[in-house]
């Protein structure tokens, strides 16, 4: 029978080996059967606390009805930013090896997905005797090293800069699977699957996919591309290889203080807003310096 004191327990084994792997890649790409094969994989010959989220299981699918081609962006890319604050919360309760408590606000349907997905995976249980809002972590979650796969498009390079912030701030490992599959045969698997997305919709994020890039992205440094789904198996050991190096080298807040100055400061410099607060601080500026040697006339 599991109880609070073995689940908590558990934590005060040594340091905790916790990394953040974002999948990404075109939709019918093969994401979520590489995934799951992946976590199955790395459980049994690895022995790791393996979780994989997959945002179409857990986002509402009114949400995902709702979506069409557009590039996501206001209302489309809250939901997707509401599941990293999700689990935000189950990486705390990992790294305090505490109980797991639900947000204030929250989409309870989104909220009660996602906590099956971690049941289903053995990584938390309900409370009994506590709140029904309140999680205990298991066993495995807290003694083991523990692999968290983010199974989404991620098709800018911005939605998966906010997960490598996440990893920044807990000091978690962080790395970046690609799954490089031909859209014609993205397009072939969709149109094959009970709800398929439009045809035009895998185009556009075909034309706008910004796939890793650890030459211009310091931050990127730790991904793999897999040119298709077919060459998986063939790339099982480099992709071991990718996971244990990021569990092993946990980005740490400190030392990428710079890096992440510099990258904060390359987006801001595309912000249309910064570059009209630009401008208008030069035309104040000019203004006032005009005024003024009028004045000493």
């Amino acid at each position: 029978m599991k109880t609070a004191d073995s689940a908590r327990g558990a934590g005060s084994e040594g340091p905790r080996k916790l990394a953040l792997c974002v999948l990404c890649g075109l939709p019918a790409a093969g994401k979520s059967t590489f995934a799951r094969a992946l976590g199955q994989r790395l459980r049994l010959e690895q022995g790791w606390a393996v979780g994989v989220v997959a945002y179409d299981d857990v986002i509402p699918e009114a949400f995902l009805d709702g979506a069409d081609a557009r590039p996501p962006g206001g209302a489309e890319w809250k939901r997707p930013r509401e599941l990293l604050r999700y689990l935000e919360y189950f990486l705390m309760a990992v790294v305090s090896g505490c109980q797991m408590s639900a947000p204030p606000k929250r989409t309870e349907a989104m909220w009660e997905d996602f906590i099956t997905c971690l049941k289903d995976q053995d990584l938390i249980f309900s409370a009994a005797f506590e709140a029904q809002s309140c999680y205990l972590l298991m066993k495995t979650a807290l003694s083991r090293p523990l692999l968290l796969i983010l199974d989404d498009n991620f098709y800018y390079q911005s939605m998966r800069y906010e997960v490598y912030q996440l990893a920044r701030k807990y000091s978690l490992g962080f790395c970046q699977l690609f799954l490089d599959c031909p859209l014609e045969t993205c397009l072939q698997r969709n149109g094959q699957r009970p709800r398929a997305l439009p045809a035009e919709t895998i185009h556009l994020m075909g034309r706008k996919i910004e796939k890793p890039n650890p030459e211009k992205n310091a931050w990127e440094h730790n991904s793999l591309t897999i040119q298709s789904p077919a060459c998986a198996s063939e790339a099982s050991l480099e992709v071991t290889d990718l996971l244990r190096i990021a569990l092993e080298n946990p980005v740490k807040y400190v030392e990428d203080n710079v890096e992440q100055k510099e990258t904060d400061r390359m987006i801001c410099s595309t912000n249309i807003l910064h570059k009209v607060d630009q401008t208008l601080r030069r035309i104040v500026s000019q203004t006032m310096k005009e005024a003024k040697g009028m004045f000493c006339q």
